[in-house]
């Protein structure tokens, strides 16, 4: 089984994902580690990513998880997954894949952008984000949180939803 947890940014996908990892013993992969220097101060300046941009990053991410599924583990990964064909590219050849999307309201979404000191993705790109984000459609392997129940009570619906 392998789970992204998606979401714009500050909806909490490092904390739930780092959090459901301890609850598994899976092996983590922060996406925003993948990204290239390049990246990182393009956002860092306020200028959000383009298509080009994103595609390496997305071809190494989806490597990541293909090596656990070549090692015959789980694991988790952390990425935006903003649009319907970035989630195709992630998953293709990977039929157990899951993602769990965090989508908490914005008001939420840009407090915690506000108070996270050091991240290079300022909450000036916050409404990029929100305007390239195309929500996934209902399907069984996607779990839509809102954010709204403490982080463990997030992560015991997930197990069971993996579970299912």
């Amino acid at each position: 089984m392998i789970v992204i947890v998606m979401g714009v940014s500050g909806s909490g996908k490092s904390y739930l994902a780092s959090r459901l990892a301890a609850a598994t013993g899976w092996p983590f992969a922060e996406g925003d580690d993948y990204h290239s220097a390049a990246n990182k101060a393009k956002m860092a300046a306020g200028i959000p990513l383009t298509d080009a941009d994103r595609s390496p990053w997305l071809d190494t991410l989806h490597k990541v998880m293909l090596g656990w599924q070549r090692d015959g583990i789980s694991g988790i990964l952390t990425c935006s997954a903003l649009k319907a064909e970035y989630r195709q590219h992630l998953t293709d050849g990977i039929p157990n894949a899951r993602f769990v999307w965090l989508d908490p309201p914005r008001a939420i979404l840009a407090g915690r952008i506000a108070h996270r000191p050091g991240h290079y993705m300022p909450p000036s790109l916050l409404d990029s984000q929100i305007a390239t984000l195309e929500p996934p459609t209902e399907s069984p392997n996607t779990l839509r949180l809102d954010g709204a129940h403490p982080v463990e009570d997030e992560i015991k619906l997930i197990l069971n939803w993996l579970g299912s």
